[in-house]
């Protein structure tokens, strides 16, 4: 149900509106609300972006309203004839109406001054295309040329003008297309997801920059299975991320057969989705089975195995991440890390042993309650049951972390002998030796064959010392 927007009322409530408006007139041109902002009013979602076309130069406008805000701060993009302004909780952006025509090698178009009725014929889909006149002949009127608010109401995403040109000429539009389709739980037209699919291979004129960040807002979405399953169909998945495209598919041997590993990725994120909204725990449920094509094997005895993915997806985490211009520092140490563990506490549940438990808290240090999620949420079945039960060993797996965690400290483990002191005490140079002891140390440790106490790790590295044959410079106290 769409609500009543009486847009007089509403451009009073808020005085930028009136604002602009008067500016405009003053100038002797005409002024309009467009876009995005008016398609909310009617979803009874909150915007803070206000989008204005004039019939002359948006920049003009935009300057001449700044100074009637008080000489309010003003980003001009002259390349783009757009300028914004930042008033109180809002961003006013001003563009002159124009029309566009493209080249068939690039998705920069040759713009020129147009008419209201040119700019709304360029927009994206109909739903954007509304407009709300600010003329005092017509101030709040509505103008729809392409039934978008119908199209609203049919929750249905559309292009205005015939899609094979609108997406032609701008690639991105289909990444948006889906991207608003899964914000809004909107369908897309049958004919414009057609065309979608015929011109899904001119996506490759566009930046990874703009794929990758229209990929993450549909991340972003409470439920973003929906926006991969259309980017699968779609045929966009195969151009850019070929890897989880791949996942797809199930194989059959003798009667045996593996469950789908996209569907079941897809399953994993919504289960992420429920209890975090870290956009880097949701790629780590992108890629957490990325490497089962390439580990895929058949035994007769067994089945289909995938021995090893959890390793070989770790290691292709940096080339995808780089490929797809996605941040390589601590984000993606993040992702990658989980990769590498996701099978780790499901492990425990076979082997609740002390030992496992400290070597897992070890590794997966502040990361821990996230592979948990990552964890639990890779528990799907249609056997609810069986979900019922691993849900249940991972919780008594929980509780013993908390009691190793408690009795060990070792989650946030530190070494309670330095690298400087070993060198110090036995008169030895930085060198592979140090190391060696150090991990010796860590991994008494871990083991249980200590505890996490320096005295005890003083007289551990005393003695494996000592059987190895190296001696202290001098005798020093602890």
């Amino acid at each position: 149900m769409l609500a009543e927007v009486d847009f007089r009322e509403h451009f009073k409530s808020n005085p930028v509106f009136g604002l602009v408006a008067a500016t405009a007139s003053g100038m002797g041109v005409k002024a309009y609300v467009v876009g995005g902002y008016v398609r909310d009013l009617f979803l009874n979602r909150t915007s803070k972006d206000i989008d204005f076309v004039c019939l002359g130069s948006g920049i003009a406008l935009a300057e001449k309203v700044s100074e009637a805000l008080g000489g309010a701060h003003i980003s001009i993009f002259k390349n783009f004839g757009t300028a914004m302004i930042r008033s109180g909780e809002y961003e006013l952006e001003f563009v002159g109406a124009r029309k566009e025509s493209y080249r068939e090698d690039s998705r920069k178009p040759l713009v020129e001054d147009g008419t209201l009725s040119d700019d709304q014929n360029r927009r994206d889909f109909t739903i954007n295309a509304l407009a709300v006149s600010l003329n005092a002949e017509n101030f709040g009127e509505l103008i729809d040329p392409f039934s978008g608010l119908n199209d609203l109401r049919k929750k249905v995403i559309k292009t205005p003008l015939e899609a094979d040109r609108t997406f032609s000429d701008d690639p991105l539009r289909m990444m948006r297309a889906i991207r608003f389709a899964n914000q809004l739980n909107f369908d897309i037209d049958p004919d414009t997801f057609d065309s979608i699919i015929r011109n899904a291979a001119r996506l490759k004129i566009i930046s990874m920059e703009r794929i990758i960040d229209e990929t993450n807002k549909i991340i972003a979405c409470p439920q973003p299975s929906y926006g991969f399953k259309l980017l699968f169909h779609g045929r966009l998945l195969h151009q850019y991320f070929p890897e989880m495209a791949a996942l797809q598919g199930v194989e059959y041997v003798d009667g045996n057969a593996h469950k789908d590993n996209f569907y079941h990725t897809l399953q994993v994120l919504d289960n992420v989705c429920k209890v975090s909204d870290d956009l880097w725990l949701r790629w780590s449920a992108i890629l957490h089975d990325i490497a089962k094509p390439a580990t895929k094997r058949y035994d007769p005895k067994v089945g289909f195995t995938f021995h090893g993915h959890e390793e070989r997806g770790a290691k292709m985490t940096p080339g995808i991440f780089r490929r797809l211009k996605l941040p390589m520092g601590e984000n993606m140490n993040f992702v990658q890390k989980l990769v590498r563990l996701h099978l780790r506490p499901i492990s425990l549940v076979y082997n609740v042993s002390d030992s496992a438990i400290r070597r897992l808290l070890f590794e997966a240090g502040e990361d821990l309650d996230a592979l948990m999620i990552l964890c639990r949420a890779d528990i799907t079945s249609k056997n609810t049951e069986k979900v019922t039960r691993f849900l249940k060993n991972f919780d008594e797996v929980e509780k013993r972390m908390l009691e190793v965690e408690e009795k060990d400290g070792i989650r946030n483990f530190q070494p309670p002998v330095s690298g400087e002191e070993i060198m110090q005490h036995f008169g030895i140079p930085p060198s592979k030796m140090v190391g060696i002891i150090k991990d010796r140390i860590k991994d008494a440790i871990l083991e249980g064959e200590i505890k996490n106490d320096r005295e005890e790790a003083w007289r551990f590295m005393l003695n494996f010392a000592a059987e190895n044959g190296i001696t202290p410079v001098k005798q020093t106290t602890k």
